[in-house]
């Protein structure tokens, strides 16, 4: 699926689409979860549901 599908059929509930939605910024999310050099759990799990919060209101047209 194209990124756009996904997005759609995420935000129409589609849990497979968001887990792969998801899968595909999960790593991204991570790397930027590292402060001087230490994984902060916090800062990963706000990440998370900011990305979920970014599904929820991303307008397509």
């Amino acid at each position: 699926m194209t990124f756009i599908e996904l997005l759609l059929a995420s935000k129409g509930g589609s849990k497979s689409a968001f887990e792969e939605l998801f899968g595909r910024y999960k790593n991204l999310l991570r790397k930027y979860s590292v402060i001087n050099g230490i994984f902060d759990d916090d800062l990963y799990q706000e990440q998370c549901m900011v990305f979920v919060h970014c599904i929820e209101i991303f307008e397509v047209k």
